[in-house]
């Protein structure tokens, strides 16, 4: 009996000597998260350094305060912006170089796309800034003409393609994806994407002055910098097959045959396009076959 109540007791203070232990380590354990939590908030948003430039987070995953990271604020980034702002969402986009620039791309709009500003109410950035409506196509082949009307007669009179400076264009766009309270546009070079696990966190960046690194995160990541994109590659693979290029001019103080329409000529061996810009400029654009333009300084242009 004596041995059986000497075990009774081994056992009862074996339990609460493991009770007691259990007890002070989840305070330990507790105290430890506490002070690493209040660790990280205090050092969250430091600079320190890394790799010889200056690196910080401005967000971690779980509180980044963001929605949405936009990589580029072309035509494509700033209307998907403001468009996402005015749900609600909190976007934040990175764009390399937010100066005017001067592009032959994107200088006509269709009326399908001026259809798609008046849904995304971004129609106004197409006024101020000189824009031309376009009614139409004239084609020239062979010393025949023939003029191609888009049929626009069942839509508001309003609607037609617009022609203008690129440029101008985006600048109107930055702005009214910016006059949004839940967009923040910033000038920066996003130098990679972070992924765990395959998965896009966020992305890296470079600020507008060149010396830090930053790290932002957010659930979704959209990259629209366009096609001479550096996250390309880490995105997908793609096989360009460059046939020809376009080398742009601008026509001062040119009237064309018809008012209103873009022009095309089709010529030997490419074709030519033109197109008013502004009230007083013309743009033309003419195709040069080959994967690679030829030089200027030995004058191979004039072969051309």
């Amino acid at each position: 009996m004596a041995q059986t109540i000497v075990l009774g007791q081994c056992i009862l203070g074996t339990f609460l000597a493991s009770l007691f232990a259990f007890v002070l380590l989840y305070v330990l354990r507790r105290s430890s998260n506490v002070e690493k939590s209040n660790r990280s908030k205090k050092n969250r948003g430091l600079v320190v350094a890394q790799n010889d430039d200056l690196s910080r987070n401005l967000a971690t995953e779980d509180d980044s305060g963001i929605d949405v990271i936009i990589v580029g604020a072309g035509v494509a980034g700033a209307a998907l912006a403001y468009t996402l702002g005015k749900e609600g969402r909190r976007v934040h986009v990175v764009e390399r170089d937010l100066s005017e620039q001067d592009r032959i791309a994107g200088e006509l709009l269709q009326p399908g796309g001026y259809l798609k500003l008046i849904e995304l109410g971004l129609e106004d950035c197409v006024k101020e800034i000189d824009a031309q409506r376009v009614l139409g196509y004239a084609l020239f082949k062979d010393g025949k003409q023939a003029k191609v009307s888009y049929p626009l007669e069942t839509l508001d009179s309003d609607v037609a393609g617009r022609s203008f400076h690129n440029g101008r264009f985006v600048h109107k766009l930055r702005e009214k994806a910016t006059s949004h309270s839940k967009v923040r546009l910033e000038q920066g070079t996003v130098t990679s994407l972070l992924e765990e696990h395959g998965t896009v966190k966020g992305v890296q960046y470079r600020t507008k002055e060149g010396n830090e690194l930053v790290r932002l995160y957010a659930p979704l990541t959209i990259v629209c910098d366009g096609c001479f994109s550096n996250l390309r590659r880490s995105l997908c693979k793609p096989k360009v097959d460059v046939p020809s290029s376009f080398v742009g001019l601008v026509l001062e103080n040119c009237e064309l045959p018809f008012a209103n329409h873009g022009h095309v000529v089709l010529g030997d061996p490419s074709p030519i396009l033109l197109y008013p810009i502004s009230s007083s400029e013309v743009r033309c654009l003419v195709d040069i076959p080959g994967q690679k333009l030829p030089p200027i300084a030995n004058g191979e242009w004039q072969s051309i």
